[in-house]
């Protein structure tokens, strides 16, 4: 089915009740619709085969939304995950080869020690009228004094190789432990299916060093896509105040935090040594001051033609869509989207009819579809 179809009976399906917005882009105007309503906090997205969506929320359910908006029960079989502050269920994906495996892949604040950390599960989706997950198996734990309630990351991506990338925070407790190779904060992790390291991650068999450590010197980052072209890892990070930063994560490499950036202390006062440093790597883009980014995602389809290549991510914060401009591993313009819906935006999807789908971060969280105004 061509997406222009696609798009057209994705709108026909939108309950009846959904009320359509419009707002401006340099490309034209915009028309948002509310898919679905009444999810907690949503935090992560996918989507199935047929076309329903997979969504977590935050205080620990997960739920599958029919193409008209209805939401399941909540599914059965998610593990206890620690609710508080930053805390809860967070990102998932579907394997590569779901279609015939069904498996998924989610991450989730892991109660340990009085606080939590990050964790990733591997499990089995039945998603018939009582959705559960079966054969759940905890894959990895992240090593290192636990966070009170906060900097847990928590994005998934599965490579082209099938070796899974997670991002872990820094627990907003000890931002220097981001700098250390013997603890998961503030890491970039890849890990096997299983949860094993691969042989060819860049510190196995270093003495004090975690074999499944892929990149370090990060700080809290929630947005991570692989280049539609290049298969490159791109991710986003949050700044302190100020200092937000667009990144491509490449092997063993340190991407500063919190030896150098450009934000400063909350409440002002310096938290780097420089912008600067030898053997640490600079950003591609950075924000001065912070517009607080979440999901990410490479435009490829058809909707917005104008629009293909280009980087879509959440703003918290800020409560906007960004727009940036990508020519390989440079970024060019960017443009701010959607200020006017005051809404924190926390993940972005491409959907299979073309359109853009974000989810609201707030107790009554909603899934938008972003399609161009006809």
């Amino acid at each position: 089915m061509k997406v222009a179809h696609l798009a057209a009976l994705f709108t026909l399906l939108l309950p009846a009740a959904a009320h359509a917005q419009q707002f401006q882009s340099s490309t034209g105007p915009l028309r948002v619709d509310t898919v679905a309503s009444g999810l907690a906090h949503p935090w992560g997205l996918q989507f199935l085969p047929d076309g329903r969506m997979l969504v977590t929320e935050r205080p620990g359910r997960m739920r599958i939304v029919s193409r008209d908006g209805k939401l399941s029960p909540p599914v059965q079989g998610v593990p206890q995950v620690f609710a508080r502050g930053q805390g809860g269920l967070l990102d998932v994906a579907l394997d590569r080869n779901f279609a015939q495996n069904r498996t998924i892949y989610f991450s989730f604040a892991q109660p340990y020690q009085g606080g939590a950390r990050t964790a990733l599960a591997r499990a089995v989706l039945d998603a018939g009228e009582q959705p559960s997950l079966g054969d759940v198996k905890l894959i990895y734990q992240q090593p290192g004094p636990p966070s009170p309630s906060n900097h847990f990351a928590g994005r998934i991506v599965q490579a082209r190789d099938g070796n899974l990338f997670l991002s872990t925070g820094d627990h907003f407790i000890d931002r220097d432990k981001a700098q250390t190779l013997d603890t998961g904060l503030g890491k970039i992790i890849r890990i096997t299916t299983d949860g094993s390291a691969p042989r060819d991650n860049p510190f196995v068999g270093r003495n004090n060093a975690l074999p499944e450590i892929w990149a370090y010197g990060v700080r809290n980052p929630q947005g991570m896509a692989l280049h539609p072209q290049t298969g490159a890892l791109w991710m986003n990070d949050h700044g302190p105040q100020g200092g937000d930063e667009v990144n491509i994560i490449e092997k063993g490499k340190n991407y500063g935090w919190p030896v150098i950036g450009y934000g400063v202390n909350y409440g002002g006062g310096k938290i780097h040594d420089a912008t600067q440093k030898e053997g640490m790597e600079q950003p591609l883009k950075y924000w001065v001051p912070s517009f607080a980014p979440s999901g990410m995602a490479f435009y490829t389809g058809d909707l917005f033609p104008a629009w293909k290549g280009n980087i879509f991510i959440g703003g918290l914060r800020s409560q906007i869509l960004m727009r940036l401009e990508a020519d390989g591993s440079k970024i060019g313009k960017e443009e701010r989207l959607l200020s006017e819906l005051g809404q924190r935006i926390r993940d972005v999807r491409q959907g299979p009819d073309g359109a853009l789908y974000l989810l609201t971060d707030q107790q009554d969280g909603r899934i938008l579809r972003v399609t161009p105004a006809r």
